[in-house]
């Protein structure tokens, strides 16, 4: 058995910070100094058109206004590839001689004796790339708030240090990025990729909290460099998947990063990939010698947080008002949670870690959550209310009954179409919906809360409908409720193998009690009261309908009836 000290030796000499960990091949050199100009010499008013393969071959630093439109500076860019374009094409037809100023500075920007062929091949490598020093010096100094959390948490992993600093790359540290392709938060996860770590659903998406995502990104880290065996590849994988850069390797029979970003040319091995590690190591130069490159810059401090996990589901607006700071406050260091949240729509989950500032407390955050009113604090999530569409609708018209709006519908039912929806479909509505305004024949409360698996039976859960959410498969819908696979599939008519997407209805149970649907399975923390505000009942109906005492104790797993028959 290994003594812990030597254990320790092995995980230094595995894990270790002296630089061996990244490597800095000669062929990635000039992609290096490349990256270093980008993230000190340019703003992002400025940029470099740029030969795409060989990023030594810089035209032309190009100087953009700073209130321009993203249109207008789309023209500018156009404008000048286009002059630089036909520049490479004249000298790729053997020009020489009589060269304009653009011609001149083009054909200086490459070695002496560069052939034709190659002119020609690089009018079609031709690229822009937007200048970063001052959104790298404000990562800089942002960075500050989560450096601690950041090196205990790679620490706790046995992971080097010196990944402190991908989120440079990834999003100068604004826990707020959102690209294009849907990367979001400080370490910029894909959706499929996060929810292997983290949860991202309806109400959190715990990509955008930067205390959360971090040990999300140190897993994922780890497990690249148990997938690779190498740091460069590692991170690479961070962008390009640990399977693509595996698949890269291997075509290329190295694990030689340099030799892979040159040579490789995997369908989806693009410039950002094949740049990847090369602007790591960029910004681990600049990050650790920032003073050269900026001069004096300090970081902004961590914020001291009181942190409590809530116990209960408990309204947004009651724990702002208990803790004395405002919605936008609280929001501000509490980003995981969803505007499903923010509005009233949905309680702040079970089991959440809240986290607000000490300094904005004037008690404990355990002390101002105990002080909530037990009216305030809920056992169960507020549920979905659904309404079937019937022939003729529309998502307007739905949306002018509902008093909401086509968009709000389209986000909260994952639409991409407002014109494609279909008779005998479900749309979850805002929960802040009243009941009582709602035509009863088209909704159905979702019975179950989202954390806690429900006892229910064929028998007594008549009626009940579950909203699919993303990264649900029908066993793990079936293990929930405590039912077969077998029996869900034979309640929705469909093959137990079938594939089921998100927004889509399953019926819980098939009709056969005689109830009409009008029950309910109690869970756990319920209360009559509760129960009674949920449906829009009365508490005294509730004791009439179910032959109860006032006061007399209701269990998990009874059964409700909703109606007198």
């Amino acid at each position: 058995m290994l003594r812990p000290l030597l254990i320790l030796f092995f995980l230094a000499f595995s894990f270790n910070a002296n630089g061996s960990n990244f490597p800095r091949p000669a062929k990635l050199e000039p992609a290096v100094q490349f990256w270093t100009r980008v993230y000190t010499a340019v703003s992002t008013n400025q940029g470099y058109l740029h030969d795409a393969v060989n990023l030594s071959v810089v035209y032309e630093t190009l100087d953009l206004p700073e209130y321009a439109s993203r249109g207008e500076r789309d023209r500018i860019i156009a404008r000048e590839q286009g002059r630089i374009k036909t520049a490479l094409i004249h000298l790729g037809n053997g020009k020489r001689s009589g060269l304009n100023e653009t011609e001149q500075r083009v054909l200086a920007a490459w070695p002496k004796g560069t052939g034709n062929q190659t002119f020609l091949k690089a009018a079609d490598q031709l690229r822009f790339q937007l200048g970063q020093s001052d959104r790298f010096k404000a990562g800089l100094i942002r960075s500050g708030q989560w450096r601690p959390h950041i090196r205990r948490v790679l620490a706790m992993h046995n992971l080097p240090e010196e990944l402190e600093v991908l989120p440079h790359v990834e999003s100068s540290f604004n826990p707020n990025a959102y690209s294009k392709v849907a990367a979001a938060g400080m370490w910029q996860f894909m959706p499929a990729t996060a929810r292997q770590y983290m949860r991202v659903d309806e109400l959190m998406d715990e990509r955008m909290d930067p205390f959360i995502s971090t040990e999300g990104a140190a897993k994922l880290l780890k497990y690249n460099y148990k997938v690779t065996g190498t740091w460069p590849l590692a991170l690479t994988a961070y962008n390009h998947g640990a399977g693509g850069i595996m698949r890269a390797a291997k075509a290329m029979g190295s694990k030689d990063i340099g030799l892979i970003a040159e040579k490789y040319s995997g369908p989806a091995f693009g410039f950002a990939s094949r740049n990847f590690y090369a602007s790591f190591l960029a910004a681990l130069d600049v990050d650790r010698n920032a003073e050269r490159y900026f001069g004096a810059v300090k970081l902004d401090a961590p914020t001291d947080y009181d942190k409590v996990s809530v116990r209960e589901y408990i309204p947004v607006a009651a724990l702002a008002e208990s803790a004395g700071v405002s919605l936008e406050e609280l929001r501000a260091h509490n980003p995981a949670l969803l505007d499903t949240i923010w509005s009233g729509e949905k309680y702040i989950p079970r089991g959440y870690e809240v986290r607000i500032p000490r300094e904005r407390l004037g008690n404990p955050l355990q002390d101002v959550i105990a002080a909530i009113p037990a009216s305030l604090r809920f056992g169960y999530q507020k549920p979905d209310v659904l309404h079937i569409i019937r022939p003729g609708e529309s998502l307007s018209g739905i949306a002018s009954r509902y008093n909401t709006s086509v968009a709000k519908l389209m986000a909260l039912n994952g639409l991409q179409n407002s014109h494609r929806i279909r008779a005998g479909q479900s749309l979850k509505l805002p929960g802040a919906v009243q009941q009582g305004v709602v035509d009863t024949a088209t909704i159905a409360a979702v019975a179950a809360p989202s954390s806690q698996p429900a006892r229910v039976s064929p028998r007594s859960a008549e009626g009940n409908l579950y909203v699919i959410k993303p990264g649900d498969s029908l066993w793990g819908i079936a293990r929930r409720f405590n039912v077969s696979q077998s029996e869900l599939a034979a309640w929705n008519r469909i093959d137990s193998t079938s594939p089921i997407k998100p927004g889509q209805t399953l019926k819980i149970a098939a009709a056969g009690s005689g109830s009409g649907g009008n029950q309910y399975v109690i869970q756990a923390g319920d209360s009559l009261w509760a129960i009674a505000r949920r449906f829009n009942v009365s508490q005294q109906d509730l004791l009439a309908w179910n032959g109860l005492k006032r006061g007399q104790i209701i269990k998990p797993g009874d059964t409700l009836r909703l109606a007198s028959n």
